[in-house]
């Protein structure tokens, strides 16, 4: 008899946590950059041999987009799903999903899934109808990815119900910390309406190690968070814009590129490691810190980029100099290092400190890096050269001391012949 109690009770324990896990990809600040991570996550962890369902609840519909999914060919769709949940007849998610590979599904949105909170209105038991559609495809799948709309509402809070990790991307640019802060007073409101705790976790996004901005964000973000900042970092990369643009995963696209490396080490991380248990409270007060931090940085860089009158004083208000353009002002503060194509021509730009020489080889010289070495500008290891090349994209490797190796500062990179990594830089017609 006792053994029998102990079965129920642990059916029971087992019904109540859900056997797969929930990620769900969440940014206020919106844009495509939240789907792209979300479609390359779900994709990478398919990859895996995973099964995973990526849910769109973005009425822009960007992860259809994203995966060539034609719009005018979707009859059914989320909000079909999330309607059925409190009739007698329920239509199941398994109804509307589109296999995009033989391990990655998609419950695709459309524009009118907008209407689905002037529909509900402030009926308390919709947070947890995305939460029991799942439950209903529980054992087809070991993950699902949730794409959130980029906005505080009905469909944020249902994801978050859902959830039993949220993964953050978090660009490392200029404002990212005010977006973060947005981003974690949100989820604390959500967490105290609903009484649901997720993990939380930081990624990285859109990292571009060739500026000395992303390069102390990042060191921040890491030293101030600890290990809810997740390890792998997603570098800027011209291939996920590409994929994106035809309707592919990155997996599909280019599989051998340093944008899919970066996703496929993501999932290995995010499958590997336990769901993150965090206290929002902690994690909101540091954020806080970094972006006043970051308003002081602003407003003194945009006065000191600002116009000014003869005299040499900023012709601007304090206000108007916080409002200064984002590109104007990371252009003056950030060092780059990798290769940029100016007027003048391409500037190769490399740190090496205790390197003796330092070489350019590429199909631009036939592979032959005798004939272009690179000039040391101060005592810090900064090597650089400037090259006149005509339109067209190259390949190029640093020999340094003698050893070859890719432009570690340059995110643009393909896999040559031999298995290893050759850098790309492409000049404009």
């Amino acid at each position: 008899m006792d053994r029998l109690v102990n079965h129920r009770l642990e059916a029971r324990k087992a019904r109540e946590v859900p056997a797969m896990r929930r990620i769900c990809i969440s940014n206020q600040k919106g844009g495509c950059g939240k789907t792209t991570v979300a479609i390359n996550l779900a994709a990478s962890i398919a990859r895996e041999g995973r099964k995973v369902l990526l849910v769109d609840l973005d009425p822009q519909g960007h992860c259809a987009l994203g995966l060539a999914v034609p719009d005018e060919q979707i009859d059914l769709s989320v909000i079909d799903c999330l309607r059925s949940v409190n009739i007698g007849d329920p239509i199941e998610l398994s109804r509307i999903t589109w296999q995009i590979t033989p391990n990655l599904d998609l419950a695709p949105s459309r524009a009118d899934l907008s209407r689905f909170e002037p529909e509900l209105g402030t009926d308390a038991s919709a947070d947890g109808m995305l939460d029991r559609l799942l439950a209903g495809v529980e054992s087809r799948y070991d993950y699902v990815v949730i794409d959130c709309p980029p906005h505080l509402g009905l469909l944020v809070r249902n994801a978050i119900h859902a959830a039993t990790e949220v993964v953050i991307p978090v660009d490392t640019g200029f404002f990212s910390l005010h977006g973060l802060t947005r981003e974690l007073s949100t989820l604390k409101q959500i967490f105290e309406d609903t009484g649901h705790k997720p993990g939380v976790r930081v990624l990285a996004n859109q990292y571009d190690v060739r500026t000395k901005l992303a390069r102390e964000i990042l060191s921040e973000l890491k030293s101030r968070f600890g290990d809810v900042v997740l390890r792998t970092v997603v570098n800027f990369n011209t291939k996920l814009k590409e994929s994106a643009s035809l309707g592919q995963p990155i997996t599909e696209f280019a599989p051998t590129s340093s944008g899919a490396c970066d996703f496929q080490e993501l999932a290995r991380e995010l499958l590997t490691a336990e769901p993150q248990v965090t206290t929002t409270d902690d994690l909101l007060r540091h954020v806080e810190q970094m972006a006043a931090e970051a308003d002081r940085l602003l407003a003194t860089t945009a006065t000191l980029v600002g116009s000014h009158s003869a005299n040499g004083k900023s012709t601007k208000t304090n206000e108007e100099a916080v409002q200064a353009s984002h590109a104007d002002i990371e252009s003056k503060i950030e060092a780059i290092y990798g290769a940029q194509a100016t007027q003048a021509g391409v500037e190769f730009v490399t740190r090496n400190p205790g390197a003796q020489q330092v070489q350019i080889a590429g199909d631009f010289n036939d592979w032959m890096p005798h004939t272009t070495p690179m000039v040391q500008v101060n005592g810090n290891g900064d090597f650089s050269a400037k090259l006149k090349l005509g339109p067209g994209t190259y390949r190029y490797r640093l020999v340094i001391d003698g050893r070859w190796s890719h432009d570690s500062a340059n995110p643009d990179v393909e896999t040559n012949e031999f298995g290893e990594m050759n850098s790309l830089v492409t000049v404009d017609a």
